[in-house]
């Protein structure tokens, strides 16, 4: 009969054991979720943030919107540029030494056949050189500051 009594005994610690882990197995639960949707919003406050670091500053300009290319001393990184000067930076840090812009422009996948068709691309190597992001040599060849 003792046995009898263990057992109802043990079986009753052991229900009232899992009750408990039941509920804080609930609790665990809950707080999981809770985090999940506080990481998703953390990731897209973060993704929000980085848009408007790497939005480039935009002006008016005899009523027309223009890009801001930032000085190199003002900006942070490269990342203050638009995505067009970023792959210019990126074309000329890449070549071993001074480039033409022919040469970016071919980089680029530009038609380089039509010297007016570089013209652009000469304009935002310039500004890019007068901005400190450049060198621009005096054979017209450029190379990135260190």
């Amino acid at each position: 009969m003792q046995e009898r009594q263990w057992i109802t005994a043990r079986r009753s610690e052991l229900n009232s054991l899992a009750e408990q882990l039941t509920k804080q197995l609930q609790e665990v639960q809950v707080e999981r979720d809770e985090l999940a949707i506080a990481e998703r919003v953390l990731n897209r406050l973060a993704e929000q943030a980085q848009a408007e670091a790497v939005a480039p500053v935009s002006a008016k300009v005899a009523g027309r919107a223009v890009l801001l290319i930032p000085h190199r001393s003002d900006a942070a990184d490269e990342g203050a540029l638009p995505g067009d000067y970023r792959k210019i930076l990126a074309t000329v840090r890449e070549a071993d030494g001074p480039v033409q812009v022919k040469a970016v422009g071919e980089r680029l996948g530009l038609d380089t056949s039509v010297r007016g068709k570089l013209e652009p691309l000469r304009a935002k190597m310039a500004k890019l050189a007068d901005r400190g992001w450049l060198h621009k040599r005096g054979d017209g060849w450029f190379t990135v500051r260190p």
